[in-house]
């Protein structure tokens, strides 16, 4: 794959790649929506992602191309003169990463030609943007030996989906795919940013991620709205309470004061960021307790937690989920990502998986209309150098 990204570089750009880097996807396992309401998640790196084939240029601009995206052709900026451009599309994404950095006081002394081309599924809910701003800030970074540590290079990815894409996202995406490790997930905590590598041992079994290949927009979806419904409910509480995030909450204080929150729905939203939470930490104990089963069923909770009380699932996503619960040798399956659309990660015994595919697309088929895809992930170390 890299000599074929070398030689596609070499055709678009007609000069040499000098460098090869790669930033993966994310799945999170549980802990959904938890992240900008200061809980924990549990995500880990996957082995597709985004790769990116570099070479230094002369001047200060920057020209980008994606294979993805081939009919938008070559997108060009300026250092000195970074603006979001609607019509540079995906570009505007690794611009504001260029942008921040050099907003930290940062030097980037002059400008490249990138190559990018990403496998992560569009539009899935596997984090195609976040893999896409830390690849451009690890390329910075290392072309430019700014010595900034992979935490910041984090934040200012996420600060770059804030202020310049307008996605108020939390940190789960980009800390994933910048802090990825091979074999492990992440424990987060996303109010602190403390975080411990916990090993995934699934002997037996695979991580199976289902796309149900409905096209997910997050920044014109409903999650400015569920963020600020929580907010709601977060300053309700706070007219009793001395908390700066519901996920310091435990479920019986947020049982005993849940009456403070005013509205009915702002309440059902809270009530999904608590106990989601406290579903994670639990998970993750599973988890290292050997107790697989337990994980499963903390995973199905989570999935109706987050149809019922978060109400982000929609059909596709209920179907695929419901589908999977009935084969054989599955533990466990819930959507993933912000939802609307996406992907769900199901637990499923090895010798299962193929029979588990099969059935789940044909049940799919029938019920959605058309097929999902799946994908059996392995996890992967995050945003580096790799050529």
């Amino acid at each position: 794959m890299i000599n074929k990204l070398k030689s596609d570089f070499k055709r678009i750009f007609e000069i040499e790649s000098e460098e090869v880097f790669f930033s993966p996807g994310r799945v999170n396992l549980i802990g959904e929506h938890t992240d900008y309401n200061g809980g924990h998640v549990f995500p880990c790196a996957l082995s597709f992602g985004t790769y990116g084939v570099v070479s230094k240029r002369n001047d200060k601009n920057i020209r980008m191309y994606s294979l993805n995206f081939e009919d938008i052709g070559v997108v060009e900026f300026n250092l000195d003169s970074i603006e979001y451009d609607k019509t540079h599309d995906w570009v505007n994404y690794p611009k504001g990463v260029a942008k921040v950095i050099q907003d930290k006081g940062n030097n980037i002394e002059h400008g490249l030609d990138i190559l990018v081309y990403g496998n992560i599924p569009n539009g899935a809910g596997l984090s195609s943007s976040a893999s896409l701003e830390l690849l451009m800030a690890v390329i910075l970074n290392d072309t430019f030996n700014l010595g900034i540590d992979m935490v910041d290079m984090v934040k200012y990815a996420q600060e770059a989906e804030n202020k310049f894409i307008g996605v108020n996202c939390g940190i789960m995406d980009q800390f994933a795919i910048g802090m990825g490790k091979d074999r492990c997930a992440i424990l987060l905590d996303c109010n602190t940013l403390k975080y411990r590598y916990s090993e995934i041992n699934m002997e037996g079994y695979s991580i199976v991620i289902g796309n149900t290949n409905k096209r997910r927009g997050l920044a014109d979806s409903k999650y400015n709205e569920r963020r600020s419904e929580c907010e709601r409910a977060l300053s309700n509480l706070q007219t009793k309470l001395n908390v700066k995030s519901l996920g310091e909450l435990t479920e019986e204080e947020f049982e005993a004061n849940k009456e403070l929150i005013e509205n009915e729905v702002d309440r059902k939203r809270a009530k999904h960021a608590v106990y989601e939470n406290q579903r994670t930490l639990k998970a993750v104990k599973a988890l290292e307790d050997n107790n697989l089963e337990l994980f499963g069923q903390l995973m199905v909770g989570s999935h109706v937690s987050l149809r019922d009380d978060y109400e982000v699932t929609g059909i596709e996503l209920d179907t695929l989920v419901s589908l999977a619960l009935k084969q054989d040798g599955v533990i466990g399956a819930r959507m993933t990502g912000a939802g609307f659309g996406g992907c769900t990660v199901s637990i499923v015994r090895n010798e299962n998986v193929g029979n588990f595919i099969e059935n789940v697309t044909k049940g799919y088929e029938e019920e959605i209309g058309y097929a999902p895809t799946f994908y059996v992930a392995n996890i992967s170390s995050g945003t580096r150098k790799i050529g």
